[in-house]
């Protein structure tokens, strides 16, 4: 699944989560208007109340790009 597709799916849900990276906390409707088309077309997996991780070209688990908190 894509980045992309993931929060999409987040934004129709209507899911009460904020994604947090290094720097700060986004919705998921402003990580689509802000990224770029190539970090949205990146395959990832979404693990719900956890975190968002790349998934590398082996089909691994790669690095977390964004945690998942609840917002409050």
């Amino acid at each position: 699944m894509k980045l992309k597709e993931i929060l999409q799916k987040i934004v129709e849900d209507k899911s009460p989560i904020l994604l947090c990276d290094s720097n700060r906390e986004w919705e998921a409707s402003s990580l689509l208007s802000n990224l770029s088309e190539p970090i949205l077309r990146t395959n990832a997996y979404f693990q719900s109340g956890l975190y968002i991780a790349e998934i590398d070209p082996k089909g691994y688990l790669g690095r977390v790009l964004f945690k998942v908190k609840t917002k409050s």
